[in-house]
C-alpha cells in the first residue's frame, strides 16, 4: 500500500535501543565548523542543520491541570548566499481556543557566530530582530532576524512553546528544504496520559521508551505547596543524515513526505476518575462531529429556505434536475470567504443572508436545500492536499466540507463554494485520495475523491505549408471535465487580448487570428471549445533543399519532466487525463515526403499509462496522431525510474523529423 510508506505507526512501549547520543550544546562553536565551505555530505547545499533538538514536559496548577511546554534548539550553518535566507526564522502559535488560554511563545538563545581574523566572534540578537504579527483569528506568528549572517556563519536560536493543548502536540520536524545532520527529542508523558505515536517520511530513526518517575510542585486554593508524583514515559528519539526535502515535479503535498514526529491524545486516565477514551472509530468522529452545535444543528436549519426552494423547483419533478437547479443557485448565490472549514463560524441563517459564508457553511445550505427538495443529501469530510492525508480515525484530520447527493445509487459530488465547479468537478486541491461521508445516524463510509473517469484535451489541427516553411493553419481544442475546470480557474477572468498574447508565445511565437471560445464562463458542466487560425514560420528548417518539419508543430516536448537521479515522492497527476493531437498537414507542391518518424507504442503497468504515436502520408496530406492516456492519478515512488524511461523514450519518438524533398 502506498501508505505504508507514507505513514508508519509506532507504539510508545517498543522495545528499548541504547542509544549513546552525542552532546549538541548551543554555544559550542568551532574554528573548523566555522571554516567549513561546504557541506560534507551535501555538497549543493545551500545551508544546514547541524542539530536540532526538542523536549516536551508538563508542568502542573490546580486550576488549570497539566499544560505542556515544548523547547526547540537549533544550530543551522550558512554554506552559500542562498542560504542567508534561514537568518529569518518564523514560529506560527495557536491564538483561537474557546476554552483554554492562547498559546504562549518566546525566543531566546538567538546567537550568530563569524570568523574574524581567525577567532570566533558572535552576536547576539537585539530586542529590534523581534518581530510578532497576528496572522488571522486562529494563529499569531513571532520573527526573528538573526544579525550579522553571512556565507559561512553559524546561528543558533532556542524558542519555548506553552500551550494548555495537550490533546495534540505540535508536530516535530526533522527534515526541511537543506540536510539535518542530528536531531533527537525527548518527550516525557506523565501515566495519567496515552499518545499515540506517528512517524512520517521514509527515514530511518531511532527511538527509545522508558518508564520513570515524575513529580510536580504547585499551590493549592490555600497557598500551601503539594506536590504530585507519578509515573512517566520518556520516549527518546534521534536520526543522523537526514537529507534535504527536494520539491520534484507532480506531487501532491510536500508535506506528506516530510520527515515528523506527530503525537495525538489517546487516552486519559486520572486517579479515581473513569477513564476519557480520544480512541474512536470513524463512526464515532461521525457522532462526535454531529453533536457539535456547529454542525449537526446547521443542518437541521432548513424553514428560511422553504420560500426560494418552491420558486426554484416549481413543477421540477427529475431528482438530478432539482440537485443541478439548487447547485447553479447557491453557487451563483452564495460568496466563498475564502476560509476552509468542516464547521459553520457565523451559522448557516447569517451566511444566507449575507449571501457570504466558509466551505462549511456553504455546502451547508446546498445541503439543506437539497433535503427539502427531497434528495438524499449528506455532508463529506475531506482533507485538501495541502492539508494532508487522515489514515486514522479523527476529527482534527480533515479541514474541509463538500456536500454529496444520491439518486438511484448514483453519487454525486457538490462543492458550491467556488464558481467554476460544476456536479462531480471539485477544485483540484480536494481531489485527495479519499472523504468521509457522514450521516446524523452515526454512520459513516469513505468517498472516493479522485475521478475514475478521464479529462481529456483534443486537439485538431489542419495546417498548409508552403515552399517557403511557412505554416497556415486551423485549430480546434476541446476540453473536458477536470481539464475544462482548470482552464476556467487560470483563464475565465482574463482580458481576452492579453490572453491570446500569452497563447501566442506559449505556443512559439505564433500569429492567431478569428479567435472564438464558448463556454468559458457558463454551461460549465459542458466542454470548453477553443478555436482559432494560425500562421507561423518557426516549425520548420531549410537544410540543404530539404524542409525538417517537427510533426508536433507547436505541441512539441522537448524535455523529459523527470530529471532527478531518484525519487522520495510518489509521483501524482491530479486526476485521470487523455491527452490527444491530431494533425493533418498539406505539404507544398513540388515536394515529396523523403522520411517520417516511426510510429510508437509505450504501455506502463498494466494500461495505467498508453502512449501511441502515428504517421502517415495520404496524396499530398500528412496524416499525424499522438495520445498519451494516463489512467492513474498516483503511481508510487518504486515506479519513478520506469516512468522516468518511458517519458524519455516519448520524447525521443517525438524528436523524429518529418524530412520532405524536393520532387
Amino acid at each position: 500500500m502506498m501508505l505504508r510508506s507514507l505513514l508508519l505507526c509506532i507504539a510508545l512501549c517498543c522495545s528499548a535501543i541504547n542509544i549513546q547520543a552525542q552532546k549538541y550544546e548551543l554555544g559550542k562553536v568551532t574554528v573548523a565548523e566555522l571554516e567549513e565551505k561546504l557541506h560534507p555530505v551535501d555538497s549543493s547545499a545551500p545551508a544546514a542543520i547541524l542539530f536540532k533538538k526538542g523536549k516536551t514536559v508538563f508542568t502542573y496548577n490546580e486550576k488549570v491541570g497539566f499544560s505542556a511546554v515544548h523547547t526547540y534548539e537549533f544550530k543551522i550553518k550558512i554554506y552559500k548566499k542562498e542560504g542567508l535566507k534561514w537568518a529569518d526564522q518564523k514560529v506560527r502559535y495557536y491564538v483561537g481556543y474557546q476554552n483554554l488560554k492562547e498559546d504562549m511563545l518566546e525566543f531566546s538563545n538567538a546567537v550568530t557566530y563569524n570568523l574574524e581574523n581567525g577567532k570566533v566572534e558572535k552576536t547576539k540578537l537585539e530586542s529590534q530582530g523581534l518581530f510578532k504579527k497576528k496572522i488571522n483569528e486562529y494563529w499569531n506568528e513571532k520573527t526573528i532576524t538573526l544579525p550579522n549572517v553571512k556565507v559561512g556563519s553559524i546561528i543558533e536560536y532556542k524558542y519555548v512553546l506553552k500551550s494548555e493543548n495537550i490533546v495534540e502536540f505540535p508536530d516535530f520536524d526533522f527534515q526541511f528544504d537543506i540536510p539535518v545532520d542530528y536531531f533527537e527529542y525527548k518527550p516525557e508523558f506523565p501515566e495519567f496520559y496515552i499518545y499515540k505515536t506517528i512517524l512520517t517520511g521514509k527515514n530511518k530513526i531511532e527511538n527509545d521508551a522508558k518508564l520513570g518517575s515524575g513529580n510536580q510542585s504547585f499551590d493549592n486554593e490555600y497557598g500551601q505547596t503539594r506536590t504530585l508524583s507519578y509515573q512517566q514515559i520518556n520516549a527518546f528519539y534521534s536520526g543522523k543524515n537526514i537529507p534535504a526535502l527536494i520539491e520534484e515535479p507532480y506531487i501532491d503535498n510536500l508535506e506528506n513526505y516530510r520527515g515528523s514526529i506527530k503525537h495525538e491524545l489517546e487516552r486519559i486516565r486520572m486517579p479515581e476518575q473513569p477513564v476519557k477514551d480520544f480512541t474512536i472509530t470513524w463512526e464515532g468522529v461521525a457522532t462526535t462531529i454531529f453533536k457539535d452545535e456547529n454542525f449537526g444543528k446547521e443542518l437541521s436549519k432548513r424553514d428560511f429556505l422553504l420560500e426560494d426552494i418552491k420558486k426554484l423547483l416549481g413543477n421540477v419533478e427529475s431528482l438530478e434536475e432539482r440537485t443541478n437547479i439548487i447547485f447553479k443557485f447557491v453557487q451563483d448565490k452564495m460568496n466563498w470567504n475564502e476560509i476552509n472549514s468542516c464547521f459553520a463560524k457565523k451559522g448557516v441563517e447569517k451566511a444566507y443572508k449575507e449571501q457570504t459564508g466558509n466551505v462549511a457553511e456553504i455546502n451547508f445550505i446546498l445541503i439543506n436545500m437539497l433535503k427539502l427538495a427531497g434528495v438524499d443529501a449528506n455532508p463529506v469530510l475531506v482533507s485538501t492536499i495541502e492539508n494532508g492525508i487522515p489514515v486514522y480515525p479523527t476529527r482534527t484530520g480533515f479541514n474541509y466540507l463538500i456536500a454529496c447527493a444520491e439518486i438511484d445509487g448514483k453519487q454525486i459530488l457538490l462543492d458550491a463554494s467556488r464558481k467554476y465547479t460544476s456536479p462531480n468537478i471539485l477544485p483540484l486541491n480536494v481531489l485527495n485520495w479519499k472523504g468521509r461521508l457522514i450521516k446524523s445516524d452515526g454512520t459513516s463510509k469513505e468517498i472516493d475523491l479522485v475521478p475514475a473517469k478521464s479529462s481529456k484535451e483534443v486537439s485538431n489541427i489542419v495546417a498548409v505549408l508552403n515552399a517557403n516553411g511557412k505554416i497556415d493553419g486551423k485549430a480546434r481544442i476541446l476540453r473536458t471535465d477536470y481539464d475544462a475546470y482548470r482552464f476556467r480557474v487560470q483563464n475565465a477572468t482574463k482580458n481576452q487580448e492579453n490572453y491570446i498574447e500569452k497563447l501566442e508565445q506559449q505556443l512559439g511565437d505564433l500569429k492567431i487570428s478569428d479567435y472564438s471560445v464558448s463556454n468559458k464562463n457558463t454551461n460549465l458542466s459542458d466542454p470548453i471549445l477553443e478555436t482559432f487560425a494560425f500562421e507561423t514560420n518557426n516549425f520548420v528548417e531549410s537544410i540543404g533543399g530539404k524542409l525538417f518539419i517537427n510533426p508536433m508543430l507547436f505541441y512539441a516536448k522537448a524535455k523529459n519532466p523527470f530529471v532527478q537521479e531518484k525519487r522520495q515522492m510518489r509521483i501524482y497527476f491530479g486526476y485521470p487525463n487523455l491527452e490527444k493531437i491530431l494533425i493533418n498537414l498539406e505539404i507544398p507542391e513540388g515536394y515529396d515526403v523523403e522520411s517520417l518518424p516511426k510510429p510508437a507504442k509505450y504501455v506502463f503497468l498494466d494500461n495505467s499509462i498508453i502512449v501511441m504515436m502515428n504517421i502517415l502520408k495520404d496524396g499530398n496530406k500528412i496524416q499525424f496522431s499522438f495520445s498519451k492516456d494516463i489512467n492513474s492519478s498516483i503511481f508510487a515512488a518504486d515506479d519513478y525510474d520506469s516512468l522516468k524511461m518511458l517519458f524519455q523514450k516519448m520524447i525521443v519518438s517525438l524528436d523524429q523529423k518529418i524530412i520532405l524533398k524536393k520532387i
